[in-house]
């Protein structure tokens, strides 16, 4: 028996049938709070004082030095104590919904900037789950600027893996490369608006190819689990943290009976 209301059964209805879904973001103060820390990196990095836009960012950096550039921007963010804490305040209750309230978190978020016609920075398709991750995470995908077409993402949506599983998981089909052939027809290119943010069932397969748009792709993404959920090769204290620990769980973990020596 489900015991969810109505509102979180149409959620989880719709995520378990379609593998995503894309909302608004729970906090513009959240969003907000990112943006500033993001452009304060930038800005320090290229020392001026004026914002720039995302979009345009390969205006003002050479690709020569974009790796450079995305570690100085991701290690900035992640040295900042509250961007996580903001992080998972963008989705709060839609994780609670799909996840569970008792939450791990990924340590550190991950940072996508994807200049136009950069034929190095591609993700090939993949499943998050078929290189270790446990298949009860969860991908919080946040667009910081507006993503569509081959600015963003493609995902193999769950009516279709299902139609394409055999398919993929064949001897004669074990690189990305064929499996990207193989799904190429069916994949869904996600269109999603800076502002929102979209919850993904990792374990479909899923990446992004050359960006053949005129703006740069800027995008974040953090894992989500249950704590007390399997975990695979990603462990307690060296990938995930926990976030929202409950009371009772906190005495049960500290409880010690007194009738054991």
């Amino acid at each position: 028996m489900n015991f969810l209301n109505k509102k979180e059964k149409n959620l989880s209805k719709n995520f378990l049938n379609n593998g995503y879904i894309i909302c608004k973001s729970e906090s513009t103060n959240s969003l907000n709070f990112i943006l500033k820390i993001l452009n304060e990196s930038i800005k320090n990095y290229l020392s001026t004082k004026k914002n720039i836009n995302l979009n345009k960012v390969h205006e003002y950096i050479p690709i020569e030095n974009l790796n450079d550039f995305r570690l100085k921007i991701i290690k900035d963010l992640n040295n900042n104590e509250m961007l996580r804490q903001n992080y998972f305040h963008i989705a709060r209750n839609h994780l609670f919904t799909l996840a569970g309230n008792e939450l791990m978190m990924q340590r550190n978020i991950n940072l996508s900037i994807q200049y136009p016609n950069d034929p190095n920075s591609l993700l090939p398709v993949h499943s998050d789950v078929w290189s270790g991750d446990s298949p009860y995470e969860i991908n919080l995908w946040l667009p910081l600027v507006n993503c569509y077409k081959t600015k963003s993402m493609y995902l193999l949506t769950q009516d279709k893996y299902r139609n394409l599983k055999k398919k993929i998981n064949t001897k004669k089909n074990n690189s990305s490369s064929k499996i990207f052939k193989i799904i190429s027809n069916d994949i869904k290119w996600i269109s999603i608006k800076k502002g929102s943010f979209m919850i993904f069932n990792q374990s479909l397969p899923h990446g992004n190819v050359v960006n053949k748009e005129k703006e740069t792709r800027w995008s974040m993404n953090c894992r989500f689990k249950s704590i007390f959920s399997p975990y695979v090769d990603k462990k307690i204290g060296e990938f995930f943290l926990p976030i929202t620990t409950r009371a009772a769980t906190e005495i049960g973990m500290n409880y010690k009976s007194p009738f054991k020596k």
